[in-house]
């Protein structure tokens, strides 16, 4: 759309636009979880056991509409996750805390930048990767995170985030969370087999350090079955028409366009005024 945050001539439009990134999404989630302040406050509070498909509707109607929405629909939808966010409170952590917005933007940044090369068969150049960045880090500034938060640039990223990946020490609840997002006992019958392969594409993305915290078992043929998977991914999936490969983006962002209506209309309700019996 001509008035949102982006153009489609800009990276983070070409990458998120491509449905089958929604498969890496488990890779994202748990790289977030591995921070134990995330992991604590998702615990306590997120509904992903409970509803996973709301959930994942949720997630990507907000990724697709701060993208590919107008300004106005993204900047009411990141509203509306603030103040979610907002309740998202605990000891020793809060949802809205700069350095988690900071840790959250970084992680879908980095697994889709990682999961698009694959799929395509093409290394981003240091400088598209430096402009896809930049567009990035609207998944925290969006939500109220101070841009000077973030690192500065893409070089400055590639340092914060091997830090990250190298020194977070995971908790139990990540384990929890991890264990029930591959694992979901409330999942659809006919999504259940493609848990398989998001198990896969989940650890073969993971970094080392954190993949082994979570204690998965990731030998060689493991790792062999990941790379012939997204080989096989890479050589049909680039191959079919756009229009299949960006549905689910049509679709979230419908689903995401009725429930900002509703609440619209909810809100403009004029509200009944009962009068009292005269005496």
């Amino acid at each position: 759309m001509s008035d949102g945050l982006f153009t489609d001539d800009d990276i983070i439009r070409t990458v998120t636009k491509e449905g089958l990134l929604i498969a890496a999404g488990g890779a994202a989630s748990l790289l977030q979880t591995s921070h134990p302040k995330v992991a604590q406050g998702v615990h306590d509070h997120s509904y992903t056991f409970d509803d996973p498909m709301t959930r994942l509707r949720n997630t990507m109607g907000w990724v697709y509409m701060v993208a590919f929405g107008s300004r106005e629909e993204a900047e009411r939808i990141s509203a509306i996750v603030t103040r979610m966010h907002d309740r998202v409170v605990g000891p020793g952590y809060h949802a809205n805390d700069p350095e988690l917005q900071v840790w959250v933007a970084a992680t879908l940044f980095a697994v889709a930048a990682q999961t698009y090369q694959i799929l395509f068969r093409r290394r981003f150049t240091e400088e598209e990767l430096e402009e896809y960045y930049q567009q990035a880090k609207i998944y925290a500034t969006i939500l109220g995170c101070p841009e000077e938060r973030m690192p500065a640039t893409y070089r400055d990223f590639r340092e914060y985030y091997a830090h990250m990946v190298n020194t977070l020490k995971i908790s139990d609840a990540s384990r929890h969370i991890a264990d029930g997002v591959l694992h979901p006992t409330r999942l659809p019958w006919f999504m259940r087999p493609s848990m398989i392969v998001i198990r896969l594409i989940t650890h073969g993305l993971m970094p080392p350090p954190i993949r082994e915290q979570y204690g998965w078992k990731y030998g060689r043929l493991r790792e062999l079955q990941f790379h012939l998977l997204m080989m096989t991914l890479s050589l049909i999936y680039p191959r079919l028409p756009e229009r299949i490969r960006t549905l689910p983006r049509e679709i979230y962002m419908h689903q995401t366009r009725k429930m900002l209506r509703r609440l619209a209309e909810k809100e403009n309700k004029p509200r009944l005024k009962i009068k009292a019996d005269a005496a």
